[in-house]
């Protein structure tokens, strides 16, 4: 199947096309956002307090990095094609249990059954690197993410209009409804591309540590952990930023927010339009130092005294802006270090992602709220741009070391 790469629409005799893996992903963003406006009213409903509702974000996010580990080595196995299908439709059984729970406890479990949706943002990625090579996957991959940073964006807006017509359960109705028309998609759709090895998952263990021997796989891992990890500390720390120190309004504060995610959106598409010209290395480098030189001068000017709210937040455009070319072109290159355990190559790298953001989000919500303002955040999202920067360059001098051919680097470690 790999070697087919037409992808017609709607015909599973093809790899799935662009447009369902981007579904794929897409889903799974929205799953995390399209409710947010209604968790006050949820909180009212189920007669708890909203810390505990809160739960149904962090928690769901915890329960989303650990199934990761998970889902990659099941398509790896079983194939892409069943393990998809089948989250799906978990996903949509758990998203009624969600809307027909009794108490807050059936909601939370249900809740983080939800989470089965996250194979959608794991194997969009594998599917992308079983059908193309990595320079011309990095390129796809741009594309979808592109759509995962666009989705977390109008999702919201979208969650509060439905809030005020139809209350809270209308979003997880919306939820519903996509799931069994991406189901029914990705059915028709989504043809093959890795069979699965048919190996016992002990011949998988016994295979995994091939790829976590691999040098360059965490030196990818470890550029795309750090970058996002900015990302991550921006969403920690400038609501209180935005509100406590420079006074914003909730509407100012909102477009502030949206500034990184504006840049993640350019950087994805600049990386579905040059990686595949440029090489990854070199899309991931240009990204690391991106973030890096817009923190920089960001802290420069704070600690200069020129510190203000525009300065802060078009610094942290930057974070968006890298990550568009750190993200695809760092998932494209630790996907092909062993490209026939993409799957688990695809679930590591996003549990690392997504464990170690969230661990720096609550690390700026310490390092604020102890005294700390714009300029602490700007030093920590600084700091983790720059490790980013470091873990890359060690992969481009494992990568001149070793020269192109991967399985040297079981001989030159």
């Amino acid at each position: 199947m790999a070697s087919d790469l037409s992808g017609r629409f709607l015909d599973r005799a093809t790899p799935p096309h662009i447009f369902t893996l981007i579904l794929l992903a897409a889903i799974g963003a929205m799953n995390m956002a399209i409710f947010l406006p209604s968790l006050p009213a949820m909180a009212v409903y189920f007669d708890t307090s909203y810390e505990i509702i809160q739960l149904a974000v962090s928690l769901y996010l915890l329960v989303t990095g650990v199934l990761q580990l998970v889902i990659g080595p099941l398509a790896d196995h079983f194939g892409r094609r069943p393990v998809m299908l089948w989250s799906l439709v978990i996903f949509i059984a758990s998203t009624l249990g969600c809307l027909f729970a009794p108490n807050i406890e059936i909601f939370m479990a249900c809740r983080m059954i939800q989470a089965a949706v996250a194979t959608g943002m794991v194997l969009s990625r594998a599917v992308v690197r079983d059908m193309y090579p990595t320079n011309e996957a990095a390129s796809m991959i741009g594309y979808v993410t592109g759509a995962m940073a666009l989705v977390p964006m109008i999702a919201p807006m979208i969650g509060g209009a439905i809030e005020v017509g139809f209350g809270w359960r209308g979003s997880f109705w919306v939820l519903a409804i996509s799931g069994v028309l991406v189901l029914a998609v990705t059915w028709k759709d989504m043809g093959e591309t890795n069979p699965g090895s048919g190996a016992s998952f002990r011949n998988q263990l016994r295979d995994t540590p091939e790829l976590f021997r691999s040098q360059r796989f965490w030196g990818y891992v470890f550029a795309a952990a750090f970058a996002s990890g900015s990302f991550f500390a921006f969403l920690g720390g400038a609501p209180f930023v935005a509100t406590e120190v420079y006074g914003l309004s909730a509407f100012w504060a909102g477009v502030g927010f949206g500034a990184p995610a504006t840049g993640y959106m350019i950087g994805s598409l600049m990386s579905g339009r040059f990686a595949a010209r440029a090489g990854v290395n070199r899309m991931v480098l240009t990204g690391t130092l991106i973030t890096a030189t817009g923190n920089g001068v960001g802290t420069i000017l704070h600690l200069l005294g020129h510190g203000s709210a525009y300065v802060f937040f078009l610094a942290c455009t930057t974070i968006g802006l890298g990550n568009g070319l750190v993200v695809p072109n760092a998932s494209a290159g630790m996907l092909s270090v062993r490209p026939h355990l993409a799957g688990t190559a695809s679930g590591v790298g996003s549990a690392a992602m997504i464990g170690g953001g969230s661990l720096l989000s609550m690390l700026a919500g310490v390092v604020l709220t102890n005294g700390g303002g714009a300029l602490s955040l700007l030093t920590l999202m600084l700091t983790t741009s720059l490790l980013a920067n470091v873990a890359i360059l060690f992969v481009i001098r494992r990568t001149a070391f070793m020269g192109d051919d991967p399985s040297s680097e079981a001989r030159s470690r």
